[in-house]
């Protein structure tokens, strides 16, 4: 489930619950009391890696973007892990911050089905 996530990841993963953007608290509220019986965890190690939301029964992980990731290095970054994660058998949803706030609902109800 943490892929070997070593130490020092799971402290990063304790210092991003605490400085969470509005978005990522806004989304946390709808999947803190799980949604259709999938329970998340927000700020999960996997590896090398920490992702924003997790489900293990799914092996989902949604990523939440903020305007950093409109630069070319962290697209290239970002296509990367996903790619990796994909190989050690997770799906990613990836959602940019500004469309949690404008649009939770989207995201949800494709959680939803």
């Amino acid at each position: 489930m943490f892929e070997g996530a070593s130490r020092l990841i799971f402290e990063n993963t304790k210092n991003l619950r605490g400085d969470m953007t509005a978005a990522e608290m806004n989304l946390w509220v709808k999947l803190r009391k799980s949604v259709n019986g999938f329970k998340f965890r927000r700020q999960h190690p996997i590896g090398i890696y920490i992702a924003d939301f997790y489900c293990h029964k799914a092996k989902l992980i949604i990523e939440l973007d903020g305007s950093i990731h409109n630069i070319e290095e962290v697209i290239k970054n970002d296509e990367e892990r996903q790619k990796e994660l994909e190989r050690w058998g997770y799906f990613v949803i990836r959602s940019t911050n500004k469309q949690i706030m404008q649009n939770q609902k989207k995201l949800l109800k494709l959680l939803l089905k």
